[in-house]
């Protein structure tokens, strides 16, 4: 609950500091990028969490004793990824909860909300395939320490606190790009409006890139972890 207890925490107070100078400056209410902005957050705060007992389990020996029973190899990066998008999941419903008791609105309707709930978890399953990657580290813990600072850097200069027209001419093109701001886009123009294609290809692309690359890598840490220890 930790997880989404300071997103949800965030989104209050930063409806309450920056609700009105938002809508001053778009005509549209903050909401619309402050409810996505934290789900993702609690979808990361989660994975984060969980990675830190990657290290005890290398350290105890779990990792060894689970590479030798008769299971599939995978299923434990498997679980892990399942469990992981299914908190996000949770999170992103509790977010979206709060949301609504502050404004948030649905205009395309309630089938849109299904898959607004959805976005969230789909990044975080991307996410977590580069948390293992790292924290499988025989050094992962510090590594999960500056990850987590560097993700939580990248949601603050996204576009869910601030509107992209609002940053200078310079940063724009990052904000945009940024693997955080794409999610963002796609859930608000779910709920409100905004372009929804090119913010979605790009949470598609971001999604299949950490995939691709990291989780063989995971596998690959897992693997050299799980031997090491035996």
């Amino acid at each position: 609950m930790s997880s989404v207890a300071f997103p949800v925490v965030l989104l209050v107070v930063y409806k309450a500091v920056l609700g009105a100078q938002v809508y001053k400056a778009t005509g549209i209410d903050s909401i619309y990028g402050l409810v996505p902005m934290c789900a993702v957050l609690a979808g990361m705060f989660g994975a984060l969490g969980s990675a830190v007992g990657i290290p005890m389990e290398r350290a105890s020996g779990l990792l060894s004793r689970m590479w030798v029973l008769p299971i599939h190899r995978a299923s434990a990066i498997a679980g892990r990824l399942i469990a992981e998008a299914a908190r996000a999941l949770v999170g992103t419903i509790l977010v979206t909860a709060v949301g609504t008791t502050m404004g948030l609105r649905f205009a395309h309707g309630w089938i849109t909300a299904l898959a607004y709930i959805l976005v969230p978890p789909l990044v975080v399953v991307g996410f977590t395939a580069l948390v293992m990657t790292l924290a499988i580290r025989a050094n992962g813990r510090a590594i999960v320490t500056y990850l987590a600072a560097g993700a939580t850097s990248l949601v603050f200069v996204s576009s869910g606190a601030t509107p992209v027209a609002l940053f200078p001419d310079w940063a724009r093109p990052f904000v945009r790009l940024q693997p955080m701001s794409p999610p963002i886009e796609v859930m608000r123009a779910l709920a409100h409006d905004g372009p929804l294609l090119l913010p979605l290809a790009l949470t598609f692309l971001w999604v299949v890139a950490l995939i691709a690359v990291f989780l063989p890598l995971a596998v690959r840490g897992y693997r050299v972890a799980a031997q090491s220890c035996a």
